[in-house]
C-alpha cells in the first residue's frame, strides 16, 4: 500500500488533470442559477455528475438535498463534505462568456464554486476506493440563502447519521487567492428575521388629535430598538438589531392607519439572543399600547450562530499549514454574517473554512451578494486541495 504522501502527491496530480473540468461545472452552473427551494434542475446536473463517479447517491433530502457515499476497500472512520448550490435574486451585471441566463437569478455568493469544487473532490477521492478506511459523504445543500434553510431539513433527514466529522468552505472575494482562513469559535453569527405591523387609526393630516398615527409608533419604536444593543447588552457581548424596512402611508396629508416594520437581529450567545427578541417583544407592544395602538410581531428565529470546535480546527489549520503553506493560512474573524452550516456543527465535531478568491484584476474584488460579484477559478482548486488533505488525514 502507497505511503499518505504518496497518495496525497497522486491526488495532487489527479486534480491537475481535471482542473478544466471543474471549471466548465462551475461555469454551467453559474449561466443556469435557481434560487433557493426551486434548484431542480440544479438538483439533476449535479445527480448526473455523481453517478458517473460511480457513487452511491440518495436525492431529494429535506427538499432538494443530495449525498453521494464514498465507501472506502477498508473499516474506519465517516467524514462528510458539505458544499451549498442554491443562487441570489440578483441581476447579473458581469460581461462574461458564463454570464446567467435566467434574468434576475445569479450566482453571487459563490455556490457554484462550492459546489464544483466538492464534485471535482469527489470525482478524484473515488478513484483512490482502495486506499480508503472508511467512508466519505458529499453533502450537496440547497437553500443556504434563504431561512429556515436547507441545512436544517437534512440534518432532520438523518445525514449525518454516522457520520464522525464534518467540513464545509467557503470562498472569500475579500481574502487574496492562496489564501486559507480558519479559526476556532463562534465564527458567524445566529441570524433572525422580524416583523412589526402596527394598527392605529387613521385620519386627516390637519386633525391629528383625531387619529393614532401609525408613523409616529413606527418611528418611536425604530428609534427604542436601537437602544437594545447600546443600552442592554452587556458590552462584552455582540449583538445588532437593524430596521430594514418601515413602509407607511399613502397621501402627504393622510394620517396613516397602518405601518410595517421590517428587521434582523444578529447574536453569537444563546442568552443574549433570547434577550434581544423579548425586548423587541416587549418594545413593540408597550409603545404601541401607549399611543392607543395595537401590533403583531412574527419573529423567525433563523440560523444559529456558527460555532467551530477548537480541537477539529486546529487540525485543519495545521492539515493546511502542510498542505499550503504558515504564511497562507491567517485567522478567520468573526462575523455577524450568518451561514446555516451551522447547523452541522451542532450536530457533529468538524470546521467551517474559507478560501480566498480574488487576485489584482478588480473583477474578483467585488463583495459577496453584489451583481457583478466573480472570482478566481485557481480557488476552486484550493478547496479541493483542502477537501483531499482533510479525508487523507482522516480516512486514509
Amino acid at each position: 500500500m502507497a505511503s499518505k504522501q504518496t497518495t496525497i502527491n497522486n491526488l495532487h496530480d489527479r486534480l491537475a488533470k481535471t482542473a478544466q473540468e471543474a471549471v466548465e461545472w462551475r461555469r454551467h452552473m453559474h449561466q443556469h442559477p435557481e434560487l433557493s427551494f426551486q434548484e431542480e434542475k440544479t438538483t439533476l446536473y449535479i445527480q448526473e455528475k455523481l453517478h458517473s463517479f460511480g457513487l452511491q447517491v440518495t436525492s431529494n433530502i429535506g427538499g432538494y438535498g443530495i449525498t453521494a457515499v464514498l465507501e472506502g476497500a477498508h473499516p474506519g472512520k465517516t467524514i462528510a463534505f458539505r458544499a451549498d448550490f442554491d443562487a441570489l435574486p440578483i441581476e447579473d451585471e458581469k460581461e462574461v462568456p458564463y454570464k446567467s441566463q435566467n434574468p434576475g437569478v445569479m450566482h453571487a455568493c459563490g455556490h457554484d464554486g462550492h459546489t464544483a469544487a466538492l464534485l471535482w473532490t469527489a470525482q478524484t477521492l473515488s478513484r483512490f476506493k482502495q486506499d480508503i478506511h472508511g467512508k466519505i459523504v458529499f453533502i450537496f445543500q440547497p437553500a443556504e440563502e434563504l431561512p429556515p434553510g436547507g441545512a436544517k431539513f437534512m440534518v432532520e433527514a438523518g445525514v449525518l447519521e454516522g457520520v464522525d466529522y464534518v467540513f464545509g468552505a467557503h470562498l472569500d472575494s475579500q481574502t487574496p487567492l492562496g489564501t486559507m482562513v480558519v479559526g476556532e469559535g463562534y465564527q458567524m453569527a445566529a441570524v433572525d428575521k422580524f416583523s412589526i405591523k402596527i394598527q392605529g387609526v387613521g385620519g386627516h393630516g390637519a386633525r391629528p388629535h383625531q387619529a393614532v398615527d401609525a408613523v409616529v409608533i413606527a418611528t418611536e419604536i425604530v428609534n427604542s430598538l436601537q437602544k437594545i444593543v447600546s443600552r442592554q447588552v452587556d458590552p462584552l457581548q455582540s449583538a445588532v438589531v437593524t430596521i430594514g424596512v418601515l413602509q407607511a402611508g399613502s397621501a402627504f396629508n393622510i394620517i396613516a392607519d397602518k405601518a410595517l416594520l421590517e428587521g434582523t437581529v444578529r447574536t453569537f450567545d444563546t442568552n443574549v439572543r433570547k434577550q434581544v427578541e423579548k425586548q423587541v417583544y416587549q418594545i413593540a407592544e408597550g409603545i404601541a399600547a401607549a399611543f392607543g395602538a395595537t401590533c403583531l410581531i412574527d419573529y423567525l428565529n433563523g440560523y444559529p450562530a456558527l460555532y467551530n470546535p477548537p480541537a477539529e480546527t486546529a487540525t485543519v489549520r495545521t492539515l493546511f499549514v502542510e498542505e499550503f503553506s504558515a504564511e497562507q493560512v491567517i485567522e478567520m474573524e468573526p462575523s455577524m454574517g450568518a451561514e446555516d452550516f451551522s447547523y452541522f456543527l451542532l450536530e457533529k465535531p468538524g470546521t467551517y473554512f474559507r478560501a480566498g478568491s480574488r487576485n489584482e484584476d478588480p473583477a474578483t474584488h467585488y463583495p459577496h451578494h453584489h451583481p457583478k460579484f466573480d472570482f478566481d477559478e485557481r480557488a476552486l482548486e484550493n478547496i479541493a486541495r483542502a477537501f483531499t488533505k482533510i479525508a487523507a488525514y482522516y480516512v486514509f
